[in-house]
């Protein structure tokens, strides 16, 4: 049996900390151990209570999600974030990413959705909703030219690398190939290993910049 990804909460919206926590908890696979109302009460309790993953919005009462993130990481460097949040300008992207944040979706992801990331995050990924991916890959591409291919890569592992790069989810990038969703995850474990990255954003930087 695959072990329970142990999730938490941030996120001073009681009913929907209820509703996902509900939902969590009723979704094979998934736990939802915590929900704090607060990034001070956030900072408290999570390093208590370590889960796999934590969901973080960004617009809180006093620190942001941001600021707690980093502090978070550390205390807890293994811990994985994602910004679940309404905000998608790209100062708040960029900065959530460099205070050690591993995805970035936004609250209008559906609920198949979410739970696809929250399992790309603990596998290794680093899940982002389309629109963010495209404006991420729109940053390196601003500073750097792309390369057609990487030499370590073969071509499906390439054909692999250029869907994340355009924003794909793995599903797309499954159906595109006509391939399995495994089959995608383990092309991009391949990818991690070859480039010396450990997420979706470092890779299609290496990608974008080599």
């Amino acid at each position: 049996m695959n072990p329970v990804i142990r999730v938490a909460l941030v996120d001073d919206d009681r009913a929907l900390c209820a509703t996902m926590a509900a939902f969590l908890n009723a979704t094979p696979g998934f736990s939802c151990i915590a929900t704090y109302g607060s990034t001070a009460a956030a900072l408290e309790g999570i390093p208590r209570n370590p889960p796999d993953v934590v969901l973080m919005d960004i617009n809180m009462p006093g620190r942001d999600g941001i600021a707690c993130v980093q502090q978070l990481k550390q205390i807890l460097p293994d811990v994985q974030v994602v910004m679940l949040t309404v905000y998608e300008d790209a100062d708040r992207i960029f900065a959530a990413l460099a205070a050690g944040a591993t995805g970035y979706l936004l609250k209008r992801v559906t609920p198949d959705k979410l739970l696809e990331a929250i399992r790309e995050v603990h596998e290794g990924g680093s899940p982002m909703s389309s629109s963010i991916a495209r404006k991420v890959v729109a940053s390196f591409r601003q500073t750097a030219p792309r390369c057609p291919s990487h030499p370590a890569l073969s071509p499906r592992e390439q054909a692999v690398l250029e869907g994340l790069a355009r924003g794909l989810t793995y599903k797309q990038i499954a159906d595109q190939l006509q391939i399995s969703i495994e089959t995608i995850r383990t092309y991009i474990r391949r990818i991690y290993e070859k480039l010396h990255v450990q997420s979706r954003t470092e890779a299609v930087a290496k990608y974008l910049r080599s």
